[in-house]
């Protein structure tokens, strides 16, 4: 077997893509997308007439509502060719704003079912803030299930499973970037590789965690740099990679051997955390790389939302 088959074997393989062309070739479960990647796949020619044609039925609408049947449109498309879900995401700008995110998973929740999706193939992705955690309990309470994405801490992950979070994303590359970035010259890229690296170990960390207390939320690692992130979390719940990284799995033919394993952290020693919003807030401030990724990760999200409509605007 390849390592992308052995990898199934542990890990449920996810496609980190908005390029439903791509997703034959990989046979992924799930797929996830975000503004960045449609973005960038709106921009490609065999995308445009996607594009075109529902801005062209909504002519004169809001530009929120014709990004949300854009996203839904590319999401039905994914769904046609993987068996399981597809996470859609709710605008970034709406981080904070716990009532107006409702409402933007509401009308896509009910996009996809009036073009015959069952919500249970749907996951709608919140940023993991405390607004957004809330509104995914809200959501979950009536059974729409969450993605909540941008985590880079075991608070942030310790909030989402108290909210009853369906899927968590911890971002692994973002993770490692920053600590690469503050190492500056110290950094030693030997000695910060496999199971020792930043993102890896806050996967693990967060696995552990939550296997330790019976803990239903998925733990799905995502945002990666390189193969060897991938093969540190073989295991995982599930793990969402980019096109590439699955290619690469795909022509590597060594064993790749199971790294997390939910027997192990169950006998692990584990402290129970427990939140409220004032230390969710001081715990995530404290912690400088997640509390910078979240607001970065924000931006950079918000950022090409914007763009987005400034693209739909173009063709109204």
């Amino acid at each position: 077997m390849n390592q992308l088959e052995q990898l199934r074997q542990y890990t449920t393989v996810v496609a980190d893509t908005g390029n439903f062309n791509e997703l034959a070739a990989y046979a992924p479960r799930d797929a996830t997308t975000n503004p960045s990647l449609i973005l960038k796949a709106v921009q490609q020619p065999a995308y445009a007439p996607l594009l075109a044609d529902a801005v062209g039925a909504l002519k004169g609408r809001a530009i929120d509502r014709i990004v949300d049947e854009v996203l839904v449109r590319f999401g039905a498309e994914i769904l046609k060719v993987i068996p399981g879900r597809v996470s859609t995401e709710v605008d970034a700008r709406l981080s904070f704003d716990i009532a107006a995110s409702i409402a933007r998973a509401h009308r896509i929740v009910e996009l996809y079912e009036r073009a015959g999706i069952d919500r249970s193939r749907v996951l709608i992705k919140l940023a993991s803030t405390w607004e957004g955690i809330q509104a995914a309990k809200a959501l979950e309470h009536e059974g729409i299930r969450c993605n909540l994405t941008l985590l880079f801490s075991l608070g942030q992950a310790v909030a989402c499973a108290d909210a009853g979070v369906r899927l968590v994303s911890p971002f692994v590359g973002r993770i490692f970037d920053w600590h690469k970035k503050a190492a500056g010259a110290a950094w030693d890229a030997a000695a910060m590789a496999g199971a020792n690296d930043p993102g890896v170990r806050s996967v693990r960390q967060i696995y552990t965690y939550y296997k330790h207390f019976g803990i239903e939320t998925e733990v799905m690692g995502a945002s990666f740099r390189n193969l060897d992130q991938v093969r540190a979390l073989a295991g995982c719940d599930l793990l969402t990679i980019a096109p590439d990284l699955l290619a690469q799995l795909q022509a590597e033919a060594a064993p790749l051997a199971r790294q997390l394993d939910p027997e192990q952290a169950r006998q692990a020693t584990v402290s129970a955390i427990v939140h409220n919003e004032a230390s969710f807030r001081y715990a995530l401030n404290d912690d400088a790389m997640a509390s910078d990724k979240l607001a970065e990760g924000i931006r950079a999200f918000a950022a090409d939302a914007a763009k987005l409509d400034r693209m739909i605007e173009a063709l109204q």
